[in-house]
């Protein structure tokens, strides 16, 4: 029996395979050069494959440092944005008041505008303040646009969730703090799973707010943008990239699959 859902034409299906190519054939370039024997030009095809350059890259003590700082930064604006961003969609999912699309409209402004912006903005401000730049600058200058991912998140599924849950637990006599637990954050839950790690991948890999806030420190795109700018062994950076694919693909798959529509979605019953 032949289906009576239209199907794509070629012109389309050619696009669409155009527009695959377009995304993922510079990942594979980085993967394949990342075992290249070549160390100081990008030459294709590669003269010839090694993994040696694995061993250099995970030998090298300013490779581990950035990655650290770079997991400590995306862990501390995951878990602020977390905080402020779930408590900012609680308030303006519900509640009516004068000015509510403003705020709503200033919260999401940091992720909306060029992250250049956001940089000056923030490294004039902290001039302004005397506020030495640090570890804690390159935080909260990640937090702020990390605070967006999950108030949209949050945001979408408090207003999907029916305000009949939360005053049905009321009505049966639960407090707030036992319809916070027991009701909001069942329904609520994965979407903030989702939204924290969107969040922590765009944090590990941000470069441009972070060239403005970070001062002295040295995350792993900064260290990368180094490397590239003044080489001295090219598939080093080209292995560190794998890595960082590998580090924020998988956040970014599982928040897929957990912020989908479907009858799997979270808070359908689960």
């Amino acid at each position: 029996m032949r289906s009576d859902r239209p199907r794509a034409g070629w012109p389309l299906k050619l696009a669409a395979l155009g527009g695959f190519l377009f995304l993922h054939v510079p990942l594979a370039l980085i993967l394949l050069y990342a075992f290249s024997s070549e160390d100081k030009s990008y030459q294709f095809p590669p003269p010839g494959l090694t993994t040696e350059w694995f061993a250099v890259a995970f030998g090298r003590q300013d490779v581990w440092d950035a990655i650290w700082l770079s997991l400590k930064v995306a862990a501390w604006a995951t878990a602020i944005a977390m905080v402020l961003g779930s408590l900012v969609a609680g308030a303006l999912a519900r509640a009516r008041f004068f000015g509510r699309e403003a705020i709503s409209l200033l919260i999401i402004l940091p992720i909306a505008l060029p992250g250049i912006i956001t940089g000056i903005a923030l490294r004039s401000g902290f001039n302004a303040l005397d506020i030495p730049f640090s570890f804690w600058t390159i935080v909260i200058g990640h937090a702020t646009f990390c605070v967006v991912v999950v108030y949209n998140n949050a945001v979408a599924r408090l207003r999907r969730t029916s305000p009949s849950l939360i005053e049905a637990s009321m009505d049966l006599g639960a407090d707030g703090l036992q319809t916070l637990r027991h009701v909001i954050l069942p329904q609520l839950g994965t979407a903030l799973l989702a939204g924290g790690m969107l969040a922590f991948a765009l944090s590990f890999d941000e470069v441009i707010v972070t060239t403005f806030t970070a001062g002295q420190q040295t995350t792993l795109p900064i260290w990368m943008l180094n490397e590239l700018v003044r080489p001295r062994q090219r598939p080093v950076t080209n292995v560190v990239a794998v890595i960082i694919i590998a580090v924020t693909f998988f956040p970014i798959l599982a928040a897929y699959f957990l912020t989908r529509e479907g009858e799997h979605a979270s808070g359908s019953g689960k």
